[in-house]
């Protein structure tokens, strides 16, 4: 955990807060120890994930991610960067170089949506969750809801985030619209993709056989519907590893 919040003023920066300039943030866990932390893990066979926000959070996430491969070669690390909210330009193609997975909430966007633009000022802010250039450079994106410290663990709001950029709680218009990604990219991220993120690609992800049959039975095509009425669809029936789990009367 390298950083704090972005509403909070938290989150790392390379620069001040737009709108509190006597601070950048917090850095909370010196980077030679997040570095021993990251040697022990592999060493031990562990996957490192690690949360960061800011600008700079995620800069020196990816400084010691390459610093970590450098010592110790390994293809199918899949190293994570959980939120990567805030990013600098020159560190996008960096995710795809090193092959680090970021692990983004759409859903975020009800949050930052109302307030980003007044932490990071009018051109840092173009920097968040740009799902849609991650995507276009090829970096596995795993969408998460971040319940329960989100607006809504309802992947359904996290779908609706992804494809529209716009929110329930409180962003009604397109917020940087540029950053939209399709209903499939959408549907990916938040299923076979989260799934590899979890080294989970063999047994969850998609309906397929030998796989487990973890399935949500929804009211509505979601893929084909008017973009409004996504958040109108419901869960009819849940099956968990092929057992019916949730039914709605």
């Amino acid at each position: 955990l390298i950083d704090g919040a972005l509403g909070s003023r938290g989150a790392l920066l390379f620069e001040p807060y737009y709108d509190s300039p006597e601070t950048s943030g917090l850095q909370l866990m010196r980077e030679e120890k997040i570095h021993d932390v990251i040697k022990e893990s592999l060493e031990k066979g562990f996957q490192v994930c690690i949360h960061a926000i800011g600008d700079k959070a995620n800069h020196m996430v990816l400084n010691l991610y390459q610093r970590a491969l450098e010592e110790n070669p390994m293809q199918d690390h899949r190293f994570r960067i959980e939120h990567a909210s805030v990013i600098h330009p020159k560190d996008l193609p960096r995710f795809k170089e090193l092959n680090v997975i970021a692990a983004m909430q759409p859903v975020f966007i009800g949050e930052y949506g109302r307030w980003s633009e007044d932490r990071l000022g009018p051109e840092r802010v173009k920097g968040v969750l740009i799902l849609r250039q991650l995507l276009d450079t090829g970096v596995i994106v795993a969408g998460g809801t971040d319940n329960p410290a989100s607006d809504d663990g309802n992947p359904l709001v996290n779908f609706y985030t992804a494809v529209t950029r716009k929110s329930p709680y409180g962003v009604s218009e397109e917020w940087y619209g540029q950053e939209k990604i399709t209903r499939e990219e959408a549907l990916r991220i938040l299923t076979l993709d989260a799934a590899y993120a979890a080294f989970e690609e063999d047994i969850k992800g998609s309906i397929e056989p030998g796989k487990l049959a973890d399935i949500a039975v929804l009211t509505k095509d979601i893929m084909t519907i008017d973009e409004e009425e996504i958040l109108a669809t419901e869960v009819t029936m849940t099956i968990l590893d092929g057992k019916i789990i949730y039914s709605k009367k």
